[in-house]
C-alpha cells in the first residue's frame, strides 16, 4: 500500500494566506520523513476553500525542501488555461524536481470561477479534453500540430520537455457526469478519486471504469486510482471526533456555500451569515464520519483501509488539513499514523 497526502490549502476566516503555505509545506516535508510516496494539492480560485491558484508556484517550493516525495495536482483544472503554458510549466517542475511530479486533471465544478477565466462553463467538457490531449502530445511528440474546436497550434517543440518518459504520469478525475467518465475509460490513464464521493459510491466509481476501460481496450487496474479520503487519528475515537468536528463542519459548510455563487465569491463574508440564512442543510459530521471520512483510532483506521486493500485499492491519500485544522494536530496525527497504522501494510 502506497500513501499519499492531500489538501485543498484551506484558507478559513481569521487565518494568514503566508502561514497556510508555511503549514501546508511544513506537513509534506514531515511527509516525505515519515514515508508518504507523494503529496497532492488541488486548483482552485477566488475562494477561501483553497489557496491553490497558483499550484505549481507552491509545489515547486515544497519540491525545493524535498528529495524524494511526488508532488501531485489532484487537480489542475486544464480547462481554465492554456494548454500549451501548462504543459510548459509541468514540464518545468518535472526537469527542476528529477522527474517528481504527478499530474492529475479534472473539469473543476464551480461556475464562478469559470466566469472569472471567461470560459463558458457549456465549453468545460470539450475544452477538458481537448487540453489534455494536446498537453500529453506536446510533452511527447516533435513538430506537434493540433486543431480542435478551441485550441491550435502548429508544429511546435516544447521547451523543456519532460524528465519522465514518456511525460509525467496522468490521472483523470471523474465523478457522475457519463461523457467524462468515457473520456478517462478511454484515456489509457488511471482515474483519480477526491474526497466528494461517499466510500461506497466511490468503490464502485472505480470498479465501473475499470471494466469501462477494459471495454475500451486499455488496462485500468484498482491498484493504480489514488483514493482520497477526509483523514484524521487520534489515540481515542472521542479525541479524533473532537479534534475534527469544527475543520470539517466548516469544510462542507463551505462546498455548500460556494456553490451559490455564479459571480463572485464568498471572500469578504462571513460564513457564520450563510449558515444563519441558508435553507438547505449539507451532510451532517455524523453523516460523514460514517460514509465519507476515514476518522478514529489507529485499530478504526486500519480495518477501514485493510477494507479498501480488499477491494483492491493500493494507493491511498489522507486529507489531514481539511477546513483550516490546526497544524500542531496535523503533524501530531501524521506521526501517530505512521507508528501505529503503517507498519500494518508493511
Amino acid at each position: 500500500m502506497d500513501f499519499a497526502l492531500f489538501s485543498h490549502v484551506p484558507w478559513p476566516e481569521g487565518t494568514d494566506p503566508k502561514q497556510v503555505y508555511d503549514d501546508i509545506t511544513e506537513e509534506f516535508v514531515l511527509g516525505e520523513e515519515l514515508g508518504f510516496k507523494s503529496a497532492w494539492m488541488a486548483e482552485h480560485h477566488f475562494t477561501r476553500y483553497g489557496l491553490g491558484a497558483a499550484q505549481n508556484v507552491l509545489a515547486s517550493n515544497i519540491l525545493a525542501r524535498t528529495t524524494t516525495l511526488r508532488m501531485g495536482s489532484a487537480i489542475a483544472v486544464s480547462p481554465l488555461h492554456l494548454p500549451a503554458r501548462l504543459a510548459e510549466e509541468i514540464a518545468t517542475l518535472d526537469v527542476l524536481s528529477g522527474g517528481r511530479i504527478d499530474v492529475g486533471f479534472g473539469r473543476g465544478a464551480a461556475g464562478s470561477e469559470y466566469n472569472v477565466a471567461n470560459v463558458p462553463l457549456e465549453e468545460s467538457q470539450t475544452r477538458f479534453r481537448e487540453s489534455i490531449t494536446m498537453i500529453e502530445g506536446l510533452w511527447t511528440n516533435k513538430n506537434y500540430s493540433f486543431e480542435g474546436e478551441h485550441y491550435k497550434i502548429t508544429s511546435a517543440n516544447l521547451v523543456p520537455m519532460p524528465v519522465q518518459q514518456p511525460h509525467p504520469p496522468i490521472f483523470i478525475a471523474a465523478t457522475r457526469t457519463k461523457a467524462t467518465q468515457e473520456f478517462v475509460a478511454g484515456s489509457g490513464h488511471p482515474l483519480l478519486v477526491g474526497v466528494v464521493l461517499d466510500t461506497v459510491d466511490a468503490i464502485a466509481l472505480c470498479h465501473t471504469m475499470v471494466a469501462l476501460a477494459k471495454s475500451k481496450g486499455n488496462d485500468m487496474a484498482m491498484g493504480q486510482i489514488p483514493f482520497f479520503r477526509y483523514f484524521y487519528v487520534a489515540e481515542t475515537e472521542e479525541q479524533a471526533k473532537a479534534d475534527t468536528k469544527e475543520s470539517l463542519d466548516w469544510n462542507i459548510d463551505m462546498i455548500q456555500w460556494r456553490r451559490t455563487f455564479d459571480f463572485g465569491s464568498e471572500v469578504y463574508e462571513k460564513m457564520e451569515d450563510f449558515r444563519k440564512t441558508r435553507t438547505e442543510l449539507p451532510p451532517s459530521y455524523d453523516y460523514l464520519y460514517e460514509n465519507r471520512a476515514f476518522i478514529g483510532r489507529p485499530d478504526q483506521i486500519i480495518a477501514k483501509i485493510k477494507a479498501l486493500q480488499d477491494q483492491g485499492i493500493e494507493y491511498f491519500g489522507c486529507n489531514y488539513s481539511f477546513g483550516g485544522m490546526p497544524k500542531e494536530k496535523v503533524l501530531k496525527s501524521m506521526r501517530l499514523f505512521a507508528k501505529e497504522v503503517m507498519p500494518a501494510f508493511k
